[in-house]
């Protein structure tokens, strides 16, 4: 896979191993030791994913995160061709606590790898992120509507009653396959395989935190729309009548 990846990493030994196992792997590779650096790199190279540690020696990675995240969404409101959803992102860290891993998706990421890691499982999900999350002009790109809720699959962009929805890349692909398949109700296991593309390294509360992070941007603007079928999996729910209201 022909992509770039910027390494932001401030142990000289882990980042020679990223470097030497991608390289290895065909990518392009860039480095940076500080936050500062990692957004310097980032606006020279424009990568196509990022391994961000979480502790850097001039503050914290999910700092960095949300600055690379907002930088590509204003880029895009500007005109320029640059999307959020060409970048990815994957935590790479000792921290492995829930509620990191949780903090960690919730700011943007993409991914979470703890350390130690195995270089096999960590090019297996750069490989994975890179699918869902670089740009390509899609065979058939269209507008997905439901009810009030639209997205333009050519321009990347969601709006529910005219607002416009920031989405993450991983919330954007999950929305959008709920979407193709309304009326129906998908399993975690389907949602997995189709949207993270691969089983074994996810945990299916992810689907649930993705689930939760989707309800709460769309239900601001609008009645509930994915449904929950307990034991089961989720789906989207047939449109309501604007006189019913918020449930």
């Amino acid at each position: 896979m022909d992509a770039t990846v910027l390494i932001v990493e401030d142990e000289p030994g882990i980042a020679d191993i990223l470097r030497i196992t991608l390289k290895y792997n065909g990518f392009t590779v860039y480095e940076a030791a500080t936050g500062r650096q990692a957004l310097a790199a980032a606006r020279e190279h424009r990568p196509d994913l990022v391994l961000l540690d979480v502790m850097l020696p001039d503050g914290s990675g999910w700092d960095v995160c949300r600055a690379l995240r907002e930088e590509r969404a204003a880029e895009r409101t500007d005109g320029d061709p640059g999307d959020p959803s060409d970048l990815g992102v994957i935590f790479v860290t000792a921290r492995d606590a829930p509620r990191d891993v949780v903090a960690g998706l919730a700011l943007g990421g993409d991914d979470y790898i703890t350390k130690p890691f195995g270089v096999d499982e960590l090019v297996a999900r750069v490989h994975a992120v890179l699918r869902r999350t670089r740009r390509r002009t899609p065979p058939a790109a269209r507008v997905l509507r439901h009810g009030d809720l639209e997205m333009d699959e050519a321009t990347y962009t969601v709006t529910r009653a005219g607002n416009p929805v920031e989405l993450t890349p991983t919330e954007y692909n999950l929305l959008r396959h709920l979407l193709r398949n309304a009326g129906r109700i998908l399993t975690k296991e389907q949602l997995l395989q189709h949207v993270w593309r691969y089983e074994s390294a996810v945990s299916s509360t992810v689907v649930e935190t993705y689930i939760s992070y989707l309800r709460r941007k769309l239900d601001r603007w609008g009645p509930p729309l994915i449904e929950t079928r307990r034991g089961v999996g989720y789906g989207i729910c047939p449109p309501r009548p604007a006189a019913e209201g918020p449930r």
